[in-house]
């Protein structure tokens, strides 16, 4: 398994930006799919994008256009750059790392989450 700790959560008013990253440790990084997910109150939760080792991204339908993820090898670093946002995305947000390369491997980690709070 990997340790992966979450940070950049925090309130924004709707329209604003924030950054969230996700440090991870303990294994090769470079050789993992990663993925962001969220949870709101009340709701189950869901895939917001995820990166291939490869650099291969996808999104949630709700996201694209807003969000991107990327990562950098070299610091074993994710990162989610929201814009654009909206009351919708208030969530707690977590990183999570696949056991192989792509999203067919299943998650075996997670981090503590961080919360991320739109104003409107």
């Amino acid at each position: 398994q990997v340790q992966l700790v979450e940070s950049g959560g925090g309130l924004v008013q709707a329209g604003g930006s924030l950054r969230l990253s996700c440090a991870a440790s303990g294994r090769r990084f470079s050789i993992n799919a990663m993925g962001w997910y969220r949870q709101a109150p009340g709701k189950q939760r869901e895939l917001v994008a995820r990166i291939s080792s490869g650099g291969n991204t996808n999104y949630a339908d709700s996201v694209k256009g807003r969000f991107t993820i990327s990562r950098d090898n070299a610091k074993s670093t994710v990162y989610l750059q929201m814009n654009s946002l909206e009351p919708e995305d208030t969530a707690v947000y977590y990183c999570a790392a696949y056991s192989g390369p792509t999203r067919d491997f299943p998650i075996d980690s997670w981090g503590q989450g961080t919360q991320v709070t739109v104003s409107s």
